[in-house]
């Protein structure tokens, strides 16, 4: 089983990063933090040799019933879609809901990830077509 969702474009990294974040938002999701990995690392006087940015986003009312059925899954809490660079293409990707969710021992994730799953997928999908 793939445990991860990728979506790859040929939009560039930049265009791909403003069109998740419409699709983020027309699913009712918001974007909380976007991190611009190759900006940090050079701060820090490393060099990364290609864009990488990763989104955080939620979905409260998402977010609020996977904490009500385990607390300790906040540990995996926001969802993350990270895009990068290869080649001429970017690549978005992210852990597939249903795959982190399963190493809670909480049963009663599986159809909240199943759901939040579909909607991220959809959202990258958008991403990479408008």
């Amino acid at each position: 089983m793939k445990s991860l969702i990728t979506v790859t474009t040929s939009k560039s990294i930049f265009d791909t990063a403003a069109a998740l974040r419409v699709a983020v938002e027309a699913n009712e999701f918001g974007v909380m933090h976007v991190y611009n990995l190759k900006e940090t690392m050079a701060k820090k006087g490393v060099e990364l040799g290609r864009d990488c940015q990763i989104f955080e986003i939620c979905q409260p009312e998402q977010a609020k019933r996977v904490l009500d059925l385990d607390m300790s899954v906040s540990t995996a809490l926001p969802c993350r879609i990270s895009l990068y660079c290869e080649g001429e293409k970017t690549t978005m990707a992210t852990i597939k809901p249903t795959t982190l969710m399963g190493i809670f021992d909480t049963p009663q994730l599986k159809e909240v990830a199943a759901e939040i799953e579909e909607t991220i997928s959809k959202i990258m999908n958008e991403a990479a077509t408008s």
